[in-house]
């Protein structure tokens, strides 16, 4: 996975770099690094992410209940 790519994937899936590195519990400078470029993604990583992406492709946020309050 790109620099690039991370950065595309984390904002489909509407996470920022440091939810993201909350999630995966580790330093959000890594995830920086990560998405500058200046340091490799590790597979696992990327192929998790690749599968989040994937099945939110899948099963997009249901239309009908956008902008609805209470």
């Amino acid at each position: 996975m790109t620099a690039s790519r991370l950065r595309d994937v984390l904002a489909r899936l509407r996470w920022s770099q440091r939810g993201f590195a909350q999630a995966l519990a580790c330093d959000d400078r890594l995830v920086r690094r990560w998405a500058s470029g200046d340091a490799a993604i590790p597979p696992d990583v990327a192929g998790w992410l690749e599968a989040l992406a994937e099945a939110h492709a899948r099963h997009p946020v249901p239309e009908g209940w956008r902008r609805r309050s209470a």
